[in-house]
């Protein structure tokens, strides 16, 4: 039995080697003759450190991460192949990266390379303890916080998707999603002048706010022209400790009340933090580097929420669409500094579908399709052989009916919303839920603020609804930059997870799954007449496909929210729609694994 040092280390590895695959090197495909038989592998020349590195390819994917085991290297003179510890083929790949560039820059890029390496291994010890801590699966299915906490490996296109700098192994206890901690919220009262705030609700910002303390609130003097800040307890002891927010304290202009109300729990962002009986979710800045960036709450975004939830109400959408849904972020609350764009106290309320007993069968996607620990199943696999034993049908007509569903709630409606109206979603797998209570796909949710995208081509009929949209910066892109966007989040992130995920599982032949997913694009593509319609060509047609590079920007230190050149972190790859045995393979022609 692996402990969980060794699975950390296996998933450490395979989430660098994907990304290295894809961004660095993609390797040739060799035999290796090792104990027990020759297995496949990929192979990389590393030419700096005049050595060859072979890493054995356990499960291979058209569209997904692949799955690795062994790893061999040998030098390019030596005819012997010695087995490597996983950690130390990692360091070797890490140190591969920084000898392919200019020397003049060494010092710098040493530094970035140890930056990385910290990063990589904070992220693989969080993954082992998060493997011993992790929850035994639902008896009677999953709910929606259990999927959130759930998520022990992280982002597989990540190369450190555990890092989290800036909080502490005694505050992950109480803060980190995968443990399960509780805690309370503190609060601050501030005079209302010194209050910005906005809802697209008819109730206020502040008097939600209020109904967040519960019963509390009748403990907490509050004069007729205070009104309460909710702060994550990371946040609130960042706060107290800047200069700023410490003068206003000492002119008494805001007071630190502490901790209060009903306990919340961390949702799979951290920052966006649950509560069972609570009818909304909020979400925080946070001291915090998680992967890529240090996570703020932008004043254009709390803005944006406020003017999507406008639009999404104004175009009638509820009513347009069953089978999806928008989590609305329609108010924001924040203190205002003078001379600051952001005080840090940014919060943003997000609607909670889930309280008072809702959210059993949600499932974020990133979930549905992550890898399972040892001996267990994912949950995905787990949701398909559960259908086709209750119904009677094949493993593999359940699986097509299946994926045929996901596609229906998950896919249609967000290129649909796209083609009338010029609306595109940052629909990534975390950002992603499904109603799975039955078993298949009925409807899917979209969240998050920071992800919408309007398209220029629709600006005039956008503006008519709400025309703050104008006002807002980054709100508005051009059609080509959404296409390549889109492609990446709702087509590479999520799509392809599913079916990946169904291909390592042995529930149906990826190339059928990804015929299947042409057949899809192609009747949207006839019966869709505008942005909708030019996006799923792009996507069927393009040889290649956008893909984030996570790597490239953790090589280079970058944090992609205060990044300039939003655009390099997006790089081409080959559009596995395209791949010959997509295109060639014959429908019947599929591998079942009992």
């Amino acid at each position: 039995m692996q402990s969980s040092r060794q699975i950390a280390e296996i998933a450490t590895f395979q989430s660098f080697a994907n990304c290295y695959l894809r961004e660095v090197n993609p390797g040739i495909r060799a035999m290796h003759r090792a104990a027990g038989g020759a297995v496949d592998c990929v192979e990389w020349s590393l030419p700096r450190q005049q050595m060859i590195l072979r890493a054995e390819v356990t499960s291979p994917s058209l569209c997904g991460p692949h799955h690795f085991g062994r790893v061999w290297g040998r030098g390019v003179s030596d005819a012997t192949w010695r087995q490597i510890e996983l950690i130390s083929a990692l360091h070797i790949l890490v140190h591969e990266c920084y000898r392919q560039v200019d020397e003049a820059k060494a010092d710098v890029l040493r530094g970035f390379e140890l930056e990385l390496l910290m990063r990589v291994l904070e992220s693989y010890q969080q993954t082992a303890l998060y493997i011993d801590r992790a929850a035994p699966e639902p008896a009677d299915g999953d709910h929606f916080i259990e999927a959130e906490q759930s998520l022990v490996f992280g982002h597989w296109q990540h190369p450190t998707p555990k890092s989290r700098q800036g909080m502490t192994y005694w505050q992950q206890e109480s803060y980190a999603p995968e443990l399960g901690g509780q805690f309370k919220l503190n609060y601050f009262a501030a005079k209302r002048g010194d209050i910005r705030h906005d809802c697209a609700r008819a109730v206020a910002a502040p008097e939600i706010v209020r109904s967040l303390v519960g019963p509390d609130a009748n403990g907490i003097a509050l004069g007729d022209d205070d009104y309460l800040l909710p702060m994550h307890p990371l946040q609130a002891e960042a706060l107290l400790l800047d200069p700023d927010i410490r003068g206003m304290l000492g002119e008494g202009r805001l007071r630190h009340l502490g901790p209060a109300g009903p306990a919340f729990t961390a949702t799979s962002s951290v920052r966006t933090v649950y509560g069972a009986d609570a009818g909304w979710m909020l979400k925080f800045s946070l001291p915090v580097r998680i992967t890529n960036s240090v996570r703020l709450n932008r004043r254009q975004e709390l803005e944006a929420g406020v003017a999507m939830a406008k639009l999404i109400d104004r175009i009638g959408f509820a009513e347009r669409s069953r089978n999806f849904r928008i989590i609305q972020d329609p108010a924001y609350i924040t203190l205002e500094l003078p001379g600051r764009s952001e005080s840090g106290f940014e919060v943003i309320l997000r609607e909670n579908p889930f309280a008072d007993g809702g959210g059993r069968g949600v499932v974020t996607v990133a979930a549905l399709t992550a890898d399972p620990l040892p001996g267990l199943v994912s949950r995905l696999e787990r949701l398909v052989r559960t259908v086709a034993a209750r119904t009677g049908e094949s493993l593999l007509d359940a699986t097509h009916l299946w994926f045929r569903r996901y596609l229906d709630c998950a896919v249609e409606p967000l290129i649909r919303l796209y083609d009338d109206y010029g609306i595109a979603l940052e629909a990534h797998q975390q950002n992603s839920l499904l109603d799975v209570g039955t078993g298949y796909p009925s409807v899917s949710y979209y969240r998050d603020n920071q992800g919408f995208y309007l398209s220029e081509r629709y600006r005039s009929l956008i503006a008519g609804h709400v025309p703050e949209t104008q006002t807002i910066a980054s709100l508005y892109f051009a059609e080509s930059e959404i296409r390549d966007r889109f492609a990446y989040y709702l087509i590479v992130n999520q799509v392809f997870s599913v079916i990946s995920r169904m291909g390592h599982d042995g529930l149906c032949d990826e190339s059928l799954l990804l015929r299947e997913l042409r057949a899809h694009l192609e009747r949207y593509a006839t019966r869709m007449s505008g942005a909708g319609r030019d996006f799923a060509r792009h996507v069927l047609d393009m040889p290649t496909i956008v893909s984030k590079a996570n790597l490239t920007t953790r090589l280079y230190d970058v944090d992609e929210l205060q990044s300039s050149n939003a655009p390099s972190l997006y790089r081409p790859v080959p559009n596995p729609l395209r791949a010959p045995a997509v295109l060639t393979a014959p429908r019947t022609d599929h591998a079942i694994a009992s």
